[in-house]
Formats: structure tokens, sequence, C-alpha cells
């Protein structure tokens, strides 16, 4: 925060801080060359250099500025995350899907493994009967 101390009214009063742009610590001319991605309604008016309440309030506001820009930068990395997470989710989403899919056609071919199974057993039997069969007439021959 600046000091509130009085300076002489003979003596000219120059504040210097920076906002990164300026090279000789006063402010730009032109502030929209500090913040070009605000629009212009949010833009930091140009201080009146003999006004130490005007340079004060200039100051704020560009910190108000960057602070808003800090904040906007954040919101799009958090849209940015949040992105990712439904692509996530919607990949999750997809491959829960699909493994219940996959349970669903595993229990259809080992409901059709003890059905091939069961008629294997039922023909090995038959086969069996019919050799005995096929021997008593041999034998009986």
């Amino acid at each position: 925060m600046l000091s509130t101390a009085r300076v002489p009214a003979d003596r000219p009063v120059r504040i210097a801080f920076s906002l990164g742009q300026a090279s000789d610590g006063a402010p730009p001319e032109d502030p929209a060359l500090l913040f070009p991605e605000l629009d212009q309604q949010l833009q930091p008016l140009p201080p009146s250099h003999d006004s130490l309440e005007s340079m004060q309030v200039f100051q704020q506001h560009c910190q108000i500025a960057e602070e808003y820009r800090e904040v906007r930068q954040e919101i799009a990395q958090l849209e940015e995350r949040k992105k990712e997470l439904l692509a996530k989710l919607a990949q999750a989403e997809e491959e829960k899907v699909d493994a219940a899919q996959l349970a669903r056609e595993f229990e259809a071919l080992t409901e059709e493994n003890r059905s091939l199974k069961l008629a294997q057993s039922q023909c090995v039997e038959q086969l069996e009967k019919l050799r005995v069969q096929y021997q008593k007439r041999q034998g009986s021959s």
C-alpha cells in the first residue's frame, strides 16, 4: 500500500511502481498495453500524474485487473481439467459397458459349454450302449 504522507505542494510528485511494461517506472500512457485481454470497459484509465489519489486508484485498478486475469486463467485451466475428467469418465463408462457386455458373453459361452459337454457325455453313453449291443449281436451269431 502506498504511503499517504503529505508532500509539499511546490515539489512535483512522481510515483514509481512496476507492472511489467514500463521501463522508467512510470505507468504507460496506454493502459490497454498492460491488459490487452481485458474488455475496454475493464481497462484501467490512465492516471493524472499530478494527483496522488489518481495514481493510487490507477495502481489499485491495475492490481485488481491482474488478479482478474489470474482468476480467468485459473478458470480456463479448471475448465480444461473438467474436460479431461469428463473424457476419462466417458471412457470409464464405455469400459464399464464393455465389461458388462463381456461378462454377459462369458456367461452365454459358459452355458453353451455346459450344454455341449452334457451332449458329449450323452453321445459317449449312447455310443457305449451301441457298442455293447453290437458286441452282443456279434457274440450270438
